[in-house]
Protein backbone atom coordinates (compact mmCIF):
# COMPACT_ATOMS: atom_id res chain seq x y z
CA UNK A 1 0.00 0.00 0.00
CA UNK A 2 2.86 2.35 0.74
CA UNK A 3 4.65 1.43 -2.11
CA UNK A 4 1.09 2.31 -4.00
CA UNK A 5 0.82 6.04 -2.57
CA UNK A 6 4.81 6.74 -3.41
CA UNK A 7 4.05 6.06 -7.19
CA UNK A 8 0.95 7.84 -6.89
CA UNK A 9 2.41 10.71 -5.08
CA UNK A 10 5.05 10.67 -7.77
CA UNK A 11 2.27 10.75 -10.58
CA UNK A 12 1.09 13.87 -9.51
CA UNK A 13 3.96 15.48 -8.48
CA UNK A 14 5.59 14.82 -11.77
CA UNK A 15 2.01 16.17 -13.67
CA UNK A 16 1.61 19.17 -11.79
CA UNK A 17 5.00 20.38 -12.64
CA UNK A 18 4.79 19.44 -16.21
CA UNK A 19 1.69 21.27 -16.54
CA UNK A 20 2.71 24.41 -14.59
CA UNK A 21 5.86 24.39 -16.89
CA UNK A 22 4.54 24.19 -19.60
CA UNK A 23 2.10 26.82 -19.04
CA UNK A 24 5.15 29.40 -19.36
CA UNK A 25 6.08 28.02 -22.55
CA UNK A 26 3.05 27.22 -24.35
CA UNK A 27 0.57 29.96 -25.32
CA UNK A 28 -2.24 27.69 -24.85
CA UNK A 29 -5.11 29.09 -22.61
CA UNK A 30 -5.89 26.21 -21.26
CA UNK A 31 -2.80 24.97 -20.39
CA UNK A 32 -1.72 28.29 -19.28
CA UNK A 33 -5.11 28.72 -17.04
CA UNK A 34 -5.07 25.15 -15.31
CA UNK A 35 -1.32 25.80 -14.08
CA UNK A 36 -2.66 29.08 -13.15
CA UNK A 37 -5.63 27.17 -10.89
CA UNK A 38 -2.52 24.54 -9.79
CA UNK A 39 -0.68 28.09 -8.75
CA UNK A 40 -3.64 29.10 -6.56
CA UNK A 41 -3.69 25.65 -4.89
CA UNK A 42 0.02 25.91 -3.99
CA UNK A 43 -0.81 29.37 -2.76
CA UNK A 44 -3.52 28.00 -0.56
CA UNK A 45 -1.79 24.66 0.48
CA UNK A 46 1.12 26.79 1.85
CA UNK A 47 -1.05 29.11 3.53
CA UNK A 48 -2.70 26.00 5.35
CA UNK A 49 0.82 24.65 6.20
CA UNK A 50 1.90 28.14 7.54
CA UNK A 51 -1.56 27.77 9.44
CA UNK A 52 -0.47 24.56 10.74
CA UNK A 53 3.27 25.55 11.16
CA UNK A 54 1.76 28.86 13.53
CA UNK A 55 -0.63 26.34 15.56
CA UNK A 56 2.17 23.73 16.05
CA UNK A 57 4.04 27.19 17.70
CA UNK A 58 1.35 27.93 20.28
CA UNK A 59 0.30 24.32 21.35
CA UNK A 60 4.41 23.48 22.60
CA UNK A 61 4.42 26.73 24.03
CA UNK A 62 1.61 26.25 25.94
CA UNK A 63 2.46 23.04 26.96
CA UNK A 64 5.42 24.30 27.67
CA UNK A 65 3.49 27.07 30.44
CA UNK A 66 0.90 24.02 31.40
CA UNK A 67 3.84 21.99 32.58
CA UNK A 68 6.22 25.37 34.06
CA UNK A 69 9.26 24.50 32.29
CA UNK A 70 12.23 26.19 32.61
CA UNK A 71 11.61 29.57 30.39
CA UNK A 72 8.36 28.96 30.34
CA UNK A 73 7.80 32.82 31.04
CA UNK A 74 9.40 33.68 27.28
CA UNK A 75 6.44 31.43 25.96
CA UNK A 76 3.95 33.39 28.08
CA UNK A 77 5.13 36.34 26.33
CA UNK A 78 5.80 35.23 22.86
CA UNK A 79 1.91 33.56 23.10
CA UNK A 80 0.75 37.02 24.56
CA UNK A 81 2.26 39.50 21.97
CA UNK A 82 1.39 36.64 19.15
CA UNK A 83 -2.52 37.02 20.23
CA UNK A 84 -2.25 40.48 20.62
CA UNK A 85 -0.66 41.23 17.16
CA UNK A 86 -3.10 38.47 15.79
CA UNK A 87 -6.33 40.29 17.16
CA UNK A 88 -4.81 43.59 16.41
CA UNK A 89 -3.53 42.75 12.63
CA UNK A 90 -7.38 40.90 12.10
CA UNK A 91 -9.51 43.75 13.73
CA UNK A 92 -10.21 47.12 11.47
CA UNK A 93 -11.15 48.78 14.93
CA UNK A 94 -7.56 48.80 16.03
CA UNK A 95 -6.33 50.00 12.31
CA UNK A 96 -4.21 52.59 14.70
CA UNK A 97 -2.60 50.33 17.10
CA UNK A 98 -0.89 48.42 13.45
CA UNK A 99 0.87 51.33 13.07
CA UNK A 100 1.94 51.79 16.68
CA UNK A 101 3.14 47.86 16.61
CA UNK A 102 4.85 48.11 13.08
CA UNK A 103 6.75 51.06 14.22
CA UNK A 104 7.15 51.14 18.15
CA UNK A 105 7.75 47.61 18.25
CA UNK A 106 8.59 45.75 15.26
CA UNK A 107 11.08 48.31 13.31
CA UNK A 108 13.09 49.00 16.35
CA UNK A 109 13.76 45.67 17.26
CA UNK A 110 14.51 45.22 14.00
CA UNK A 111 17.42 47.70 14.06
CA UNK A 112 18.36 46.60 16.88
CA UNK A 113 18.95 43.26 15.72
CA UNK A 114 20.46 44.69 12.80
CA UNK A 115 22.61 46.75 15.91
CA UNK A 116 23.39 43.22 17.24
CA UNK A 117 24.60 41.63 14.18
CA UNK A 118 27.00 44.70 13.19
CA UNK A 119 28.63 43.78 16.27
CA UNK A 120 28.89 39.94 16.52
CA UNK A 121 30.72 40.13 12.85
CA UNK A 122 33.25 42.24 14.10
CA UNK A 123 33.85 40.12 16.82
CA UNK A 124 33.87 37.25 14.41
CA UNK A 125 36.01 38.82 12.10
CA UNK A 126 38.39 39.42 15.08
CA UNK A 127 37.96 35.56 16.05
CA UNK A 128 38.40 34.51 12.94
CA UNK A 129 41.72 36.52 12.34
CA UNK A 130 43.06 34.97 15.66
CA UNK A 131 42.69 31.60 14.88
CA UNK A 132 43.45 32.13 10.76
CA UNK A 133 45.78 35.00 10.30
CA UNK A 134 46.09 34.71 6.53
CA UNK A 135 44.88 37.34 3.52
CA UNK A 136 41.34 36.32 3.35
CA UNK A 137 40.69 37.15 6.74
CA UNK A 138 42.43 39.76 6.99
CA UNK A 139 40.45 41.12 3.46
CA UNK A 140 37.57 39.54 5.08
CA UNK A 141 38.20 41.95 8.60
CA UNK A 142 39.07 45.20 6.72
CA UNK A 143 36.62 45.46 4.53
CA UNK A 144 33.87 44.89 8.00
CA UNK A 145 36.11 47.84 9.46
CA UNK A 146 35.91 50.12 6.43
CA UNK A 147 32.01 49.59 5.95
CA UNK A 148 31.35 50.10 9.59
CA UNK A 149 33.32 53.17 9.57
CA UNK A 150 31.67 54.92 6.40
CA UNK A 151 28.14 54.19 7.77
CA UNK A 152 27.96 55.30 10.68
CA UNK A 153 29.19 58.64 11.96
CA UNK A 154 32.11 58.59 14.55
CA UNK A 155 31.56 60.48 17.77
CA UNK A 156 33.28 64.00 17.71
CA UNK A 157 34.37 63.40 14.30
CA UNK A 158 31.34 62.58 11.92
CA UNK A 159 31.50 60.78 9.01
CA UNK A 160 35.23 59.95 7.23
CA UNK A 161 34.58 61.89 3.75
CA UNK A 162 36.92 59.66 2.03
CA UNK A 163 35.49 56.41 3.25
CA UNK A 164 31.94 57.64 3.11
CA UNK A 165 31.95 58.92 -0.10
CA UNK A 166 34.22 57.17 -2.27
CA UNK A 167 35.33 53.64 -0.54
CA UNK A 168 31.98 52.54 1.29
CA UNK A 169 29.67 53.14 -2.02
CA UNK A 170 32.11 51.29 -4.03
CA UNK A 171 32.12 48.17 -1.74
CA UNK A 172 28.40 48.39 -1.36
CA UNK A 173 27.46 48.69 -5.31
CA UNK A 174 30.05 47.40 -6.87
CA UNK A 175 31.67 44.42 -4.78
CA UNK A 176 28.32 43.34 -2.84
CA UNK A 177 25.92 44.04 -5.66
CA UNK A 178 28.72 41.67 -7.79
CA UNK A 179 28.44 38.85 -5.01
CA UNK A 180 24.95 38.79 -4.38
CA UNK A 181 24.04 38.41 -8.08
CA UNK A 182 26.37 35.35 -8.01
CA UNK A 183 24.11 33.89 -4.92
CA UNK A 184 21.01 34.55 -6.90
CA UNK A 185 22.01 32.91 -9.63
CA UNK A 186 23.52 30.21 -7.97
CA UNK A 187 20.44 29.86 -5.92
CA UNK A 188 18.53 30.30 -9.32
CA UNK A 189 20.43 27.20 -10.57
CA UNK A 190 20.22 24.94 -7.44
CA UNK A 191 16.50 25.56 -8.03
CA UNK A 192 15.99 24.86 -11.32
CA UNK A 193 18.25 21.63 -10.82
CA UNK A 194 16.35 20.29 -7.79
CA UNK A 195 12.52 21.70 -9.85
CA UNK A 196 14.71 18.92 -12.52
CA UNK A 197 15.31 16.19 -10.25
CA UNK A 198 11.84 16.17 -9.35
CA UNK A 199 10.10 16.41 -12.42
CA UNK A 200 11.81 13.46 -13.61
CA UNK A 201 10.92 11.70 -10.03
CA UNK A 202 14.92 11.23 -8.87
CA UNK A 203 14.40 13.31 -6.01
CA UNK A 204 10.87 11.94 -4.13
CA UNK A 205 10.34 14.66 -0.94
CA UNK A 206 6.81 13.85 -0.58
CA UNK A 207 7.02 10.02 -0.25
CA UNK A 208 9.43 7.09 -0.03
CA UNK A 209 12.79 7.70 -1.90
Amino acid sequence: MKRVFAAANAVIAISVGIIVLLGYFISLPAVSGFGFILLQWAVILAGVAMLVGIWNLFAVHLQKIHERRPGSVYSLVLLFFLLLTATVSITPVFEQLQHVILNGIMIPAEISLMAVLAVTLVYASVRLLRLRGNLTSIIFLSTTLIILLGSAPLPFIGQIPFLSDWVKPFISNALTAGGARGILIGVALGTLTTGLRVLLGADRPYGEN
